[in-house]
């Protein structure tokens, strides 16, 4: 897991954009938005539910579920439990996390917390749905926040998207003006309209920078898997793949140990969260959900009572997606590289291009012509 310290810089970077974001770029944010486990579970890294009231709200009950990649898958999960613990230090927030073994916990963790008279309760990932279908209903004075999937359509109950090919795009940009083979790889975790999107959206920005290269693409048909994301990756680079983006959760820290191993000359692209610091120097950069915020401003939401029901979806235009600092491989990317993604990022804000999200969209994209 990643060091969390409150004195690491990434630490300090992430206090400043979450205050610009509130402030400013993030106020959409707020207009709508397998055994069971017998304990709810927290992680070391918390420091347990505080007491301390809000001088704007009310202190709040915050439940977190996460999917079966668990609240250590150094992805999404912890991405969203970084949120939670930012509501725990600024307005104390009394935080719990409670981890899913399979799908099949989804149900009963989501009513767990709901039955302990949470305030609000957020189901991390598109696979709760179902789950969140069935509980919502039967505890109407709970708020429930739902990442990346459908909510019911009830007034207690929203969801957060994010346009996660307009971010895919740039780093497949980024890979095809970077690669040395004019081969790139892609790993996904299951193969489903979600992570459709990273891939469809990643292949039209390579073909919008490098239209001659090829992608290889693998998916491992888990979130959760590294040892089949390592293979995957050895397999993509034995092709002559050099960089390897990945949209595959926990399954994806194989894929960026596999980039670190085979060395120079071969870079990993990160998501969800920022890994450039998985492997320092391997990792090209990262498209980053700020997953974060989102699970930060719902929960702040309830805490002024001002919670309001319905779905969210943010992109780059927002901040809800952007690509990493790139701390460790900037002076690895030539100047006149970085000018001509941050060009094709205004032109996405811009509505100039719209980034495709299946594979039927893909087909039909025509790169941007170039002035």
């Amino acid at each position: 897991m990643p060091n969390t310290s409150t004195a690491s810089p990434l630490f300090a970077r992430r206090r400043l954009l979450f205050a610009a974001l509130s402030a400013i770029a993030l106020a959409p944010f707020l207009a709508g938005c397998p055994a069971n486990n017998e304990s709810e579970q927290k992680p070391a890294a918390t420091g347990g539910g505080t007491t301390g009231t809000p001088a704007s709200g009310k202190t709040i009950k915050a439940g977190l579920v996460t999917d079966t990649g668990g609240v250590n898958d150094r992805s999404f999960n912890q991405m969203a439990y970084e949120g939670l613990q930012k509501a725990e230090k600024e307005f104390g927030a009394s935080i719990k996390v409670q981890e899913s073994k399979a799908n099949a916990d989804y149900v009963s963790n989501l009513s767990r917390f709901a039955q302990g008279n949470y305030d609000i309760v957020f189901a991390v990932g598109f696979k709760m749905q179902d789950a969140l279908k069935e509980v919502a209903p039967r505890f109407p004075n709970v708020k429930f926040v739902i990442i990346d999937g459908d909510a019911p359509d009830l007034p207690n109950c929203a969801s957060y998207k994010f346009q996660e090919e307009q971010g895919s795009f740039l780093v497949g940009a980024l890979a095809g003006l970077m690669t040395k083979t004019s081969v790139i790889g892609f790993v996904g975790g299951e193969q489903m309209p979600l992570i459709q999107k990273f891939e469809a959206g990643y292949k039209a920005g390579l073909q919008t920078t490098n239209p001659k290269a090829t992608v290889k693409v693998g998916y491992a048909n888990s979130f959760s898997d590294p040892q089949k994301g390592q293979e995957l990756a050895i397999s993509q680079m034995n092709a002559k793949a050099d960089i390897i983006y990945h949209a595959a959760g926990e399954t994806g820290v194989g894929v960026i140990k596999a980039v670190e191993a085979k060395g120079k000359g071969f870079y990993a692209i990160g998501v969800d969260k920022d890994q450039d610091g998985e492997a320092k120097g391997r990792v090209l950069t990262s498209m980053v959900k700020r997953v974060d915020v989102a699970v930060f401003q719902a929960t702040e939401s309830v805490s002024k009572g001002a919670f309001k029901p319905g779905s969210t979806t943010v992109g780059l235009k927002e901040d809800g997606i952007a690509l990493s600092p790139m701390e460790f491989t900037k002076q690895d990317i030539p100047a006149p590289i970085m000018a001509r993604i941050d060009a094709l990022k205004q032109q996405i804000i811009d509505g100039k291009i719209t980034p495709p999200t299946t594979p039927a969209e893909l087909a039909e994209f025509k790169p941007p012509v170039e002035k």
